[in-house]
């Protein structure tokens, strides 16, 4: 198993906004100096608690201070840029990064941007938006600028006498940098799609009911099936939160009340409610939504207390859904609390990890649970 982080990026929102690009770039290169594999940048647009419309901009930044890091978007919210641009400025970017890029993209889940962009996200649109912009993409990456007509975008293809005009920025990584996905629910479309054309899944894993995040799994390997194609469970991301301290009594303090169980009780918590996602945080249907708090997050959702008892409940997930081959740790703005956070992540790297670092297995250990 590797480690990588997503940064949503979370910030308290009395935190200006260039303090909080400062510490997302301080936090980056941190995880970079750790070794880390991996950081994905979140993007939203209407979220006081996730202030960054443009991950592009702090990967420029981040990739000029870093050495190893792989760093990109996760994700570019699809529906609100135009193809044929972000295909120009994901290929700058890529060369820019030498290697180090990966596109993660998004269909955009927040009602008050689908709003402020007027998208009706009821009905789907932003998905089919979603999955038309990443065809012309690739399309123009691959093939070169030609005449397409979509539902939502088109595209045309240059044509001049003159030498040296037309399109001619395609990216560092050929025919393309790998790309990214998330889901959040089972049978996602998302994830189907990332089984279809060989993208990176990743899955945003907020379910205690391990069984819920193994159906991720099982979207990708039917769409992978559909295509031809054999899933690769080395390549599957999982999100989950993280807090590590060298007992589980101070590990639980630090993550319900620091920056992790304010982020919750104050942003997600009430948004994931709101949007009608309670069942999925449930162990038991029949709980009243407001049993779910910071106490029970960290009974069974969270990944917080010693390393030894974070390694357990990573692997008891590991052999619920058949192995996984990143977990992304969700980074929160820790300035507040510093050295608490850093001893953390330290403590994931050195006491944690090597717990699953025994060579390379292909998950052998898990296969007789779940194939």
């Amino acid at each position: 198993m590797k480690l990588g982080a997503l940064l949503m990026p979370s910030h308290p929102p009395e935190r200006s906004i260039r303090e909080g690009q400062r510490w997302d770039i301080e936090e980056i290169t941190r995880l970079d100096a750790l070794g880390f594999s991996e950081a994905w940048i979140g993007e939203h647009f209407t979220a006081a608690w996730e202030p960054c419309p443009a991950p592009d901009l702090l990967i420029a930044q981040a990739l000029q201070r870093t050495e190893r890091i792989r760093l990109g978007p996760l994700g570019h919210l699809l529906p609100y840029h135009h193809p044929v641009e972000l295909a120009h400025r994901i290929a700058y970017l890529d060369h820019m990064a030498e290697g180090r890029y990966q596109l993660g993209v998004g269909i955009s889940a927040l009602p008050t941007d689908h709003q402020l962009f007027d998208i009706d996200g009821a009905i789907g649109t932003n998905r089919r938006m979603t999955f038309e912009s990443i065809e012309i993409m690739t399309e123009l990456w691959k093939q070169g600028a030609h005449s397409r007509r979509g539902e939502f975008w088109s595209m045309g293809e240059p044509a001049t006498t003159y030498r040296n005009l037309g399109y001619h920025l395609k990216p560092y990584q050929e025919p393309h940098p790998p790309i990214a996905i998330a889901g959040l629910t089972p049978g996602s479309a998302n994830h189907k799609l990332a089984g279809e054309k060989g993208y990176i899944p990743v899955s945003l894993s907020i379910s205690p009911d391990a069984s819920i995040t193994a159906r991720h799994w099982d979207a990708v390997v039917d769409g992978a099936s559909s295509a031809g194609r054999t899933a690769d469970r080395n390549e599957w991301r999982v999100i989950r939160d993280v807090y590590v301290a060298p007992t589980d009594r101070e590990a639980r303090d630090l993550a319900i009340n620091g920056i992790m169980g304010r982020c919750w009780k104050e942003f997600l918590l009430p948004l994931y409610l709101g949007l009608g996602l309670g069942p999925m945080l449930k162990l038991d249907p029949s709980m009243p939504d407001s049993a779910i708090d910071l106490d029970y997050l960290t009974n069974h959702l969270w990944f917080v207390g010693s390393p030894e008892t974070v390694a357990e409940r990573i692997r008891t997930l590991q052999t619920a859904t058949g192995g996984f081959g990143y977990l992304l740790m969700t980074s929160y703005d820790a300035g507040d609390e510093r050295s608490a956070w850093e001893r953390s992540l330290r403590l994931l790297v050195d006491e944690v990890l090597p717990r699953f670092q025994t060579g390379d297995t292909h998950f052998s250990a898990f296969a007789g649970e779940r194939a």
